[in-house]
């Protein structure tokens, strides 16, 4: 059961984040109720898939994972380091900065490595469905990027230095937060130390 309600969290989420990329039916969906309704069901959408997503794979951990390979245990050092870098691209896509403007995607890309370096060290069946099927949006969401014939909003100013020094000790923070507080204590799955 919590597999299935995973799988249902990760179509919505997914499924809304899709909707954008698809231009027309964007622009069909705010004809009908507007923008702000657009964005009112994307959010309560988003958000209902998180939770799904977030219960699922709680309740499929609870019941026992189900095992399809045993990655190597230096693989789970390598996700912690692959970590770093993925936490400082989400802030980098907030604190707009040299950062920014070298990768362009900060956020996608964040996504795409934290996703990968999660499939690199958890061999179950739940975690490939998850990591694999962010990974896979991730990347649909970099190539539809490239192929869209408007930018998807107004132009945001890039900054300097100073943001990408935001930018690295907010991903800091991010990461310290995640690996200590969050894994352990949310997932279930101590970082260090174990």
């Amino acid at each position: 059961m919590g597999l299935a309600m995973m799988i249902l969290g990760l179509a919505l989420f997914i499924g809304v984040h899709v909707v954008t990329t698809q231009r027309d039916l964007r622009a069909r969906l705010i004809g009908i109720g507007g923008e702000a309704v657009y964005k009112l069901g994307y959010a309560v959408l988003a958000i209902l898939g998180i939770v799904l997503i977030s219960f699922g794979f709680g309740a499929y951990r609870a019941d026992g994972l189900i095992e399809l390979w045993y990655p190597p245990r230096w693989t789970t050092h390598l996700t912690a380091l692959l970590m770093l870098p993925a936490a400082i691209l989400l802030a980098a896509a907030y604190s707009r900065g040299r950062i920014y403007r070298a990768v362009k995607h900060p956020m996608i890309t964040a996504v795409k490595l934290w996703a990968a370096a999660h499939l690199i060290a958890n061999g179950d069946l739940g975690s490939i469905i998850l990591f694999g099927s962010l990974l896979a949006w991730a990347v649909y969401d970099r190539i539809s990027l490239k192929r869209r014939a408007d930018p998807g909003g107004p132009p945001i100013p890039v900054g300097g230095p100073k943001n990408d020094v935001i930018a690295i000790v907010a991903g800091v923070v991010l990461y310290l937060a995640l690996a200590f507080a969050f894994h352990p204590y949310v997932v279930g799955v101590p970082v260090f130390g174990a």
